[in-house]
């Protein structure tokens, strides 16, 4: 029998593949890359994300990056927006595409009939190398071509088709302009061999592991791994519930008495987001909170972990050049202080030139 992984150890494991336990000191594309990418369909939240993993993280690191072309944001796992290094977005991007197609066939098939996609991709392509724009844009260029289609359905059949990036300046940090795209193979102007299956359960597996075969499609949007996962030279656990869990054989997995500070997460951030089997970072209150919060606004909350699990959130509040951090308990915080000494940390981070204050309320936000 496989031997046998606790909640705890699970949760441990995880936040220590994920730079959770400790900052780390590696440069932000190696990061990024470790991460698999960052969800990141919000311009700026991710950002908070690399300061809660590197030491000494400021944004212009990041932004810099965007700038120069080394990191790109553009849809990939479950054809959402990640920030990937250059070379994952057009590894990664042809093994996922079919995530994309399939998403957008759902959406806006019927709106695309009659329309051939070869003909669609290469018109959509052509306009986008010739000069960056959003699909707005891109959809009203198309009709010219295809009158009686959509327009809206036209750019995101491009967006399904073409590997797409968001050019600077959206996404830099201080910065707003357009959800302007075009093609990453002309915006990077090189060419990487595409990621393998195998590859990319590796790659999940060394961010996000031990996982079961859900898991790691719940990441990538891919179906029918379980063939892949079965051909790997990895080793096997089984959770509290009896699932399978698969793990890269020289992967560290600490005790699960290993503690684990306050962290003040980002909105998208896919330590929540990756698994199928949620409850390894999300306790049985706080998934209740997020569901009908989400529910009944669309707007995910900024989570606090205590003890490497969910126990409030956090949103950031400014008047008259005061930046205050409202911590919101979902039930009592055992370390407040800790947790409202790392919100001033952030608070230096998010706007440096404010006064910053801690306020705490009992119960989740309204977000």
């Amino acid at each position: 029998m496989d031997p046998l992984i606790s909640r705890r150890a699970l949760n441990r494991a995880t936040l220590d593949r994920q730079l959770l336990l400790r900052r780390t000191d590696k440069g932000v594309v190696d990061v990024v890359e470790h991460l698999g990418g960052l969800q990141a369909q919000t311009p700026h939240t991710w950002y908070t994300g690399l300061w809660n993993r590197i030491a000494g993280f400021t944004p212009g690191d990041a932004a810099d990056l965007l700038v120069s072309r080394e990191l790109v944001r553009l849809a990939l796992q479950r054809s959402t927006i990640h920030l990937v290094s250059a070379r994952d977005c057009l590894a990664m991007r042809p093994l996922l595409q079919i995530v994309t197609e399939r998403m957008t066939r759902t959406a806006f098939g019927k709106q695309l009939a009659g329309v051939d996609l070869d003909e669609l991709a290469t018109a959509g392509r052509a306009l986008l190398e010739a000069r960056p724009m959003t699909f707005a844009e891109l959809g009203r260029a198309l009709g010219d071509r295809w009158p009686s289609a959509d327009p809206r359905a036209l750019g995101m059949g491009v967006r399904s088709l073409v590997s797409l990036v968001q050019v600077p300046p959206r996404g830099v940090w201080g910065k707003s302009g357009p959800i302007a795209h075009t093609s990453a193979e002309s915006w990077l102007g090189f060419e990487v061999p595409p990621m393998t299956p195998a590859e990319l359960v590796r790659r999940y597996l060394a961010a996000f592991g031990p996982t079961s075969v859900m898991d790691v499609q719940t990441w990538s949007g891919l179906t029918r791994l379980g063939e892949v996962v079965e051909s790997l030279d990895l080793v096997r656990f089984r959770d509290e519930a009896g699932r399978t869990l698969y793990d890269l054989p020289d992967a560290v997995r600490p005790g699960e008495d290993v503690p684990a500070p306050v962290r003040l997460m980002y909105d998208f951030d896919n330590l929540f987001l990756s698994h199928a089997d949620r409850s390894r970072v999300i306790t049985e209150n706080g998934a209740a909170v997020v569901q009908q919060g989400f529910m009944g606004t669309n707007v995910v909350p900024r989570i606090i972990l205590v003890d490497g699990f969910t126990a409030g959130d956090w949103t950031v509040t400014r008047a008259k050049g005061t930046s205050t951090l409202n911590i919101h308990q979902w039930e009592p915080i055992s370390v407040l202080e800790e947790a409202e000494k790392e919100g001033l940390r952030l608070l230096e981070f998010l706007a440096p030139a404010d006064k910053h204050e801690i306020s705490v309320f009992n119960g989740p936000s309204k977000f």
